[in-house]
């Protein structure tokens, strides 16, 4: 405990919520497209004796497991709070995000393992067949990917995002291999393309595993400087000094905010904090602020060294 002027004033204020929007439909549709999309390929690889087209149909099955995670946690993420979960279930975006970007890397290895395989012992591929669903792939993963772009901000959308996407641009590679090996008769072009898909897709893929590891272990969000913030809560009015600031994502939307401000002159009233969260809001983007007041700059905080968490 710490002892303060008025301790029945520490303040606590919580701007109003501002979780992810309702993103259900689009799951929904997404979901819908790409399970009926593996069937379809799954249908086709196996009649036109396709590795590829039935490797590529366990991949898209993967993602679709991947997009029903990410609409699981953007349902969760909108509970209320309870008494033991008092932040809600916000925080499964994050995680759905971590699953989402290991998913990924895990797609990318299980896929260059197949084509390295192939380079390796080329096989005759049904090149017309190939080309035709993976161009049906196209539509169906860029169409899923629109559906989630306008919400690229939430790290649980982007990871729905980059995974259709990076399933178009699969689907790309495939066809176009499809095409220059009926063309050109290179079996081992098929593999080389798909190697370089994905190690594009590795280098989209690295930056939300980064992003995402981050906010689980409750590191500042990227779009927020920790040192613009404390200087901005030690440059108003009354403020002696900053301790124990701390700044942490709940969720893949919304950030919080701890800090004890050294306020020598007094507590500086409701109207002042009302204030400060709102300039917090607007500023940096952090929608749940409480600041601990103390007005005692003789009082030693047993929380103020920058070490002591």
């Amino acid at each position: 405990m710490h002892a303060h002027a008025d301790p029945t004033r520490d303040v606590h204020r919580h701007s109003p919520s501002q979780g992810p929007a309702d993103y259900g439909r689009a799951f929904a549709i997404g979901l819908a497209l790409n399970l009926g999309f593996v069937v379809v390929e799954a249908l086709f690889g196996a009649a036109a004796h396709s590795v590829a087209l039935m490797s590529d149909a366990g991949h898209n099955l993967g993602d679709a497991l991947g997009l029903g995670v990410a609409w699981l946690a953007s349902a969760l993420a909108q509970r209320a709070p309870s008494a033991r979960f008092t932040y809600g279930l916000r925080g499964s975006s994050i995680l759905a995000a971590l699953f989402n970007a290991a998913l990924l890397f895990a797609t990318v290895g299980a896929l260059s393992w197949e084509a390295a395989r192939r380079l390796a012992d080329p096989a005759p591929s049904a090149g017309a067949t190939v080309m035709v669903v993976a161009l049906a792939g196209i539509v169906v993963n860029g169409a899923t990917a629109a559906l989630f772009a306008s919400g690229r901000a939430d790290l649980n959308l982007r990871g729905a995002f980059l995974h259709m996407a990076a399933d178009a641009v699969v689907s790309a590679g495939v066809a176009l291999a499809g095409l220059a090996t009926l063309l050109t008769g290179w079996e081992r072009l098929d593999p080389l393309v798909g190697l370089a898909v994905n190690a594009a897709i590795a280098i989209s893929a690295w930056g939300l595993l980064r992003d995402s590891v981050a906010m689980s272990m409750a590191a500042a969000p990227r779009h927020i400087d920790p040192a613009a913030v404390r200087a901005f809560l030690a440059s108003q009015p009354g403020v002696a000094s900053v301790h124990d600031l701390h700044v942490w994502p709940m969720s893949t939307t919304e950030t919080a905010l701890t800090c004890h401000l050294v306020m020598p002159g007094g507590h500086p009233g409701d109207a002042f904090l009302h204030q400060l969260s709102h300039e917090l809001d607007q500023r940096f983007s952090i929608v749940h602020a409480t600041a601990q007041i103390e007005t005692d700059p003789e009082l030693a905080c047993a929380l103020a060294p920058d070490e002591v968490v």
